[in-house]
Formats: C-alpha cells, structure tokens, sequence
C-alpha cells in the first residue's frame, strides 16, 4: 500500500508524537509511507508554552512534509490536493481532541475516494466540554476504517457510529527511549538517589485526572510500612500546582517526594526510569496510557487504577497490580505489596513475554488486515 501518515512528529513534543513517528517507521518496513506533519499544530492563544523540542533527533522522520496551519482553511484544502497528487491507497490520521476537527473534516472532504483511517488516541477528550461529542462526531463519522486502544473508547467509537469498521489494538511499546541502556547506579547517581532507596515513578504531564493527590495522600501508610520509600514526580505542572503542596506539607512526606519539575527532553527521559522500581498510573480517568508503555519499555512494573484501558495493559497480579479508582488505601497496600511480597523478577519476566502483544510489528499487522478485510 501507498500511505500517507498524518500527525505530530519530531520536533513537536508528547507522546502522540513519539507514537506517531513510530507508527510511521513501521509501516515504513513494508509500505511505502509519506509522513505529513503540520507547520502550525496550536496557535499561540490556545498552546502557550513551547509546542517543538530540537534536542533529540532519534525520533526525527526522514522526508516529513510540514505542510498543514490547522487553524487555515485554504492551507488544509491546497494540502489535501497535494496529497491527491500522490494517490495513496490509504491515509492514517491521529485523532486525540476536537479542536483537530474542522481541519481534519475539510480534509477528508477534499481528499476524495481514498481510503481513511483514524487513529483513536481518545474518541472524546479527558476534559469534556459542551461541543466535543459535536465536533468529534463531525470528523469522525467520515472516515473509513479506525483504531480504538481501549474498550472505553470502542463503546465511544460506536455511539458515533454504530456500523463502524474498526480495530481494538493494543497501545504499542515506547521502547525508544532506552537510548543509552543505563544502569540502575548510573541513573541513581545521576539523580541523587540512594541504591538502598526504593523508588516508585509518577511521570508526565500533570493533571487533576492523573490523579498524583491520591498516591500523595496514600503515602503516609506506604512510608510508615516500607523503609526508604520514595515518590519521584517528574513532570510539568498546570495552575494547580499548589493544591499538590499544600498535600505534601499536611501530610508530612516532604522528606518522601522528590520533585522534578516542568518539560523533560526526550534524552533525559531514560534516568528516571532506569532508575525506579515502580510506575504508579492512579489516573482518575484514561483511555490508555503512553506512560505505561514506556515503563514497559524498561521492563517495569506498574501500579494502576481500574480505569479505561488499563486494565487490559496491566495484568494485575502478573505485570504489576490494578486497584479501584479513588481508593487510596488499596492504591498504598498495592504498592506495599510490591515492595514486601512480590518476587519483582518474574514479575518483570511477565512484562518481557507480552512484548510481541505491544510492539509495533503486531499494530503495523492489525491495520493490514483491518484494511485488507474490507476490500
């Protein structure tokens, strides 16, 4: 197939980046596959803080063509005649919120008969608004074929669309970022972090329905039965920032947190996890999570709420532990477990059997016969 892939890559930061320049590597090992990215993602009004990061070319594309200003129509119709021109048999767009979709829907109005395919990262946004089930249904009900990485998102896809062709796949690896393959000490000391501490990771953009207050609040019972537990907070806040201090200070876990904050380049990524034990996800809300796939990455376990897909990610008992959404006391005694009663190297054994479930081979195979199954 002739493929024209659609969406942020390097130099645009974020996980769907990351995910969109790795989906296009692996189409690129048996189709030929031109990558389309934008020369305006957000205007400034919408997007404050720096949309590009130029520090880490592994996850560059060769030959992407920046050609779409999502905020012009003109820009959108004239790139989709230039995409015409080279008559692709497929064309794959990233989907993660409604303000994409006036563009994407004078896009695939202008197109033509070509075939469509959407990548859900989210059918409806974490944060809802008033218009988000009408413009999400606008863009999305012309389209073709679909992706959903999650049951929440499967059951979303159909309300729009009942008849849907679609796809339920899992969320693949970010292996990329294990650029150094850094040791456990080297990444300690780098860090400042005692060998003998025992360290759980809460990384990412942080966000109320990310849910970083419960673990906060379901510290003081890990610490009281885990010597030398400590929580690494990497990542940049929004203006809720203080909410999260004011927990640290009345919970009295200050000497417990260590915080690393604001935007983290992509080659500094790997110390932090090669040097935690334990992801912690205790999201409120989720469809997926690219988070858990880096942990994966570097095979480490995870702790997760019941939340979305992540469930169907993290096989609890086996790959790390699930617990209710909203329950910090089970969310502290399922990190206590891991740190008192689990045999830690056949749980990381588990995560390395699931990596042909994760990688990009598998999802490159799904939209083949996703695609296939229909002609």
């Amino acid at each position: 197939m002739k493929i024209i892939m659609i969406g942020p890559v390097y130099p645009y930061k974020g996980g769907i980046s990351h995910y969109t320049g790795m989906m296009c590597k692996a189409l690129r090992k048996k189709h030929p596959t031109h990558m389309i990215s934008y020369q305006m993602q957000y205007p400034k009004l919408l997007f404050k803080k720096e949309q590009r990061d130029y520090t880490n070319e592994c996850f560059k594309i060769k030959n992407t063509k920046y050609w779409i200003n999502t905020a012009n129509p003109f820009n959108i119709i004239k790139t989709a005649l230039q995409i015409r021109k080279l008559k692709p048999d497929l064309v794959v767009i990233q989907w993660w919120h409604p303000y994409f979709a006036p563009c994407y829907f004078i896009l695939q109005k202008c197109l033509g008969k070509c075939k469509k395919l959407m990548v859900c990262h989210n059918v409806f946004p974490h944060e809802r608004f008033p218009l988000d089930r009408f413009l999400t249904g606008l863009c999305l009900r012309g389209m073709d074929y679909y992706l959903v990485q999650s049951r929440k998102d499967e059951e979303d896809l159909l309300t729009l669309k009942p008849k849907a062709a679609y796809r339920r796949v899992f969320h693949p690896t970010y292996n990329a970022f294990k650029m150094k393959n850094m040791t456990r000490e080297e990444a300690r000391s780098q860090l400042s972090i005692d060998e003998e501490e025992k360290v759980m990771l809460f990384f990412g953009y942080v966000r109320r329905y990310k849910g970083l207050h419960h673990i906060l609040k379901a510290l003081p019972s890990i610490r009281d039965r885990v010597e030398g537990i400590k929580l690494l907070v990497v990542g940049d806040f929004g203006d809720d920032r203080q909410e999260y201090m004011d927990i640290i200070h009345k919970e009295g876990i200050s000497g417990c947190v260590k915080m690393v904050e604001g935007y983290i380049p992509d080659q500094e990524v790997e110390q932090y996890f090669a040097a935690s034990d334990l992801a912690v996800l205790p999201y409120e809300s989720a469809t997926q999570s690219g988070i858990a796939q880096i942990a994966y990455g570097f095979g480490m376990p995870i702790v997760a709420t019941d939340v979305g897909g992540l469930p169907e990610v993290v096989l609890d008992g086996r790959t790390g532990y699930v617990v209710p959404q909203g329950d910090d006391q089970a969310l502290g005694e399922a990190v206590i477990r891991f740190f008192t009663e689990t045999d830690v190297e056949a749980m990381k054994e588990n995560i390395k059997q699931e990596e042909y479930k994760f990688s990009w081979d598998r999802m490159r195979e799904e939209i083949e016969e996703l695609v296939g199954s229909n002609e």
